[in-house]
């Protein structure tokens, strides 16, 4: 066995896996109705590209993405597209979504599938495309586009690539199963993706009690030996929560991600093995993501296991194919007891994060005791596997002291619940933490919206001034066109214009003036926009994503940007053309006076 690093803290809750993994993946039955909501991963949801009344075979893109982080949905049955509208989704809130609903007859599938790819010889952009054609993301729970973490490369140069074989915890058995029927396939995705990800090693790190997967994997690595890329296996003791990223890559490889950070900024990249299946089955196969593997579980179910079930089909149809006990039916769970979420429904639609439903019975998994004072154990401190205080975080959070709980590093909390499962004041912790989370985002999402608002303002207020320089110049003009001399015939006439044109330095000096004051404002405006541009584009680049700034808002800053640097190349235009005309009028010949011609004729 290869040798692990460790990370501080862990709980060991029981794995309750043996029960879903007595038997192999079955495929659920061909569901007769769908919904398929447009938020089906992180970021901005997709857009509809289909309409009401319309057919659409299986593998159809329905909804295309939209944004720097999103993703293409697709039919996941044959059939007519009957509503798109506000439907309620798996939520902690019980929130609706815009979804897409398609009927079909239960029976007929068509598949509308994408020519085959060979992704060793395809090039980097047509895998890319292919990603991003296909609705491929992060099986895992998170969601994350895999087209937009395929792209690694262009920001972090990546060494290392992780298969997050873990699934530490409790419950959740689809990766386990996936490595028992389909090591070979999720190898070769992980080969897939380290090519796109210019990745020099791939290392599959796996909690030893997964016997059979770890049997599967040896089998798969011998086989691929003739392969160039070298996978490690590295087996570890099972402890919760060695599946996070940060935790894994601390066991496996002794790095440290920074805080805020990413594993792309230490050179590592994650991927569990079904989202590489799927990666791997979208380029060869051609097939876009329109099903996953769902763990069925819970004592309230009489046949626990793992099925292949189509996107868009209603959990409660699911469920009774499992032996759906209604009467010992307690809680719903999607996801795993630590991290899942409690849902109030049984119709709610399968979604591409949707990894595990537990049919929890009252006294399988009953509802917390009630909250009592924190008696300051320090038992939430030695579990954390972030090595954070958690009892510090949770005054601050609490007391709503932000900055306090930002500085104590609120934001690296993974939200595993080591924190809350040890607690014996039966405090929930993180859901303190999570609400603090929330409220310091809506504040600082709140405090762009007034800065952009201010930056449109100050854009505003630049324009103005600037219309006013030009019209005040326009006027001017047009006064000194009034007072030009029109003839220089008479010598009063040339008195006149002379004594006339005594006050226009004064007035070209009055419109330059206008004129630098404007293009002072309109500099200041554009190194504002460059200024705030370039902070969001990096933070941007830097996250993968846009922390709470929407690509509409980005598209508005440059389309800021440009127009104040057009009004100021308008502005400096006219101000050289105004220098121009000040400089002729300056050098205009005079005419001599007649007593100096009446002079000359005297002289001898």
């Amino acid at each position: 066995m290869a040798r692990a690093f460790d990370f501080p803290g862990g709980i060991h809750p029981p794995a309750r896996k043996a029960a879903s993994t007595q038997h192999r993946i079955a495929t659920a039955a061909l569901p007769r109705r769908v919904i398929l909501p447009l938020g089906q991963h992180a970021g901005q949801p997709a857009e509809p590209c289909v309409e009401v009344g319309q057919r659409v075979d299986t593998g159809t893109r329905v909804a295309k993405a939209q944004g720097l982080i999103s993703a293409d949905v697709h039919a996941s049955i044959t059939g007519e597209v009957v509503a798109i509208g506000s439907y309620p989704v798996p939520h902690p809130a019980g929130r609706e979504e815009t979804c897409i609903v398609i009927e079909g007859d239960g029976i007929r599938d068509d598949w509308a599938l994408l020519p085959s790819l060979d992704w060793r010889r395809a090039d980097h952009a047509t895998l890319h495309a292919r990603l991003d054609a296909s609705g491929v993301v992060g099986l895992g729970g998170a969601g994350f586009p895999t087209q937009v973490k395929a792209r690694v490369r262009e920001r972090n140069a990546i060494d290392t690539l992780i298969v997050n074989a873990a699934e530490c915890e409790p419950y959740i058995s689809a990766d386990d199963m996936a490595l028992r029927e389909h090591a070979a396939d999720v190898l070769e995705g992980a080969r897939l993706i380290a090519k796109l990800s210019g990745a020099q090693r791939i290392i599959i790190g796996i909690e030893d009690d997964k016997p059979e997967a770890i049997r599967a994997l040896e089998r798969g690595i011998a086989a691929g030996q003739a392969h160039p890329l070298p996978i490690s296996l590295k087996p570890f003791p099972a402890r919760y929560p060695s599946g996070g990223e940060k935790q894994l890559i601390k066991r496996l490889l002794d790095r440290e991600v920074p805080s805020r950070g990413l594993p792309a900024d230490i050179g590592v990249l994650c991927h569990n093995p079904g989202t590489l299946l799927a990666a791997l089955q979208a380029v060869r196969d051609g097939r876009p993501l329109v099903s996953r593997v769902i763990t069925l579980t819970g004592e309230a179910l009489a046949r626990p296991g793992n099925v292949e079930a189509r996107l868009g089909t209603p959990m409660n149809e699911l469920l009774a194919t499992a032996g759906l006990d209604d009467d010992r039916l307690a809680r719903l769970i999607m996801g795993g007891p630590m991290m899942g979420m409690e849902l109030s429904r049984l119709d709610l639609p399968v979604v591409k994060s949707s990894n595990c439903l537990i049919a929890a019975t009252l006294d399988e998994l009953p509802p917390p005791p009630a909250e009592q004072p924190c008696i300051r154990c320090g038992a939430c401190e030695d579990a954390c596997p972030a090595g954070l205080l958690p009892q510090q975080l949770y005054w601050f959070a609490r007391s709503r002291e932000h900055e306090k709980a930002e500085l104590f590093n609120l934001f690296d909390c993974i939200e595993c619940g080591a924190c809350s499962y040890v607690c014996p004041s039966h405090i929930p912790l993180v859901d303190y933490y999570r609400a603090a989370k929330s409220e310091i985002r809506a504040n600082a999402f709140e405090a762009r919206k007034a800065e952009h608002a201010k930056h449109r303002f100050e854009f505003r207020q630049a324009r103005i001034e600037r219309e006013a320089a030009e019209k005040e110049a326009r006027r001017q003009a047009r006064a000194q066109a009034a007072k030009r001399p029109t003839s220089m015939a008479a010598n009063s006439t040339t008195s006149a214009a002379e004594s006339t044109a005594q006050p226009q330095p004064a007035t070209a000096d009055a419109d330059l003036k206008s004129l630098r004051i404007a293009q002072a404002a309109a500099k200041a405006a554009v190194r504002k926009a460059e200024k705030v541009l370039a902070r969001v584009s990096q933070s941007t680049s830097h996250k993968g994503q846009p922390q709470g700034q929407s690509d509409g808002e980005i598209e508005d800053l440059e389309v800021q940007l440009a127009t104040a640097r057009e009004n100021l190349a308008a502005i400096e235009a006219r101000l050289a053309a105004a220098k121009d005309a000040a400089a002729g009028t300056t050098q205009a010949p005079t005419p001599p006076s007649r007593s100096a011609d009446t002079d000359q004729e005297r002289t001898p």
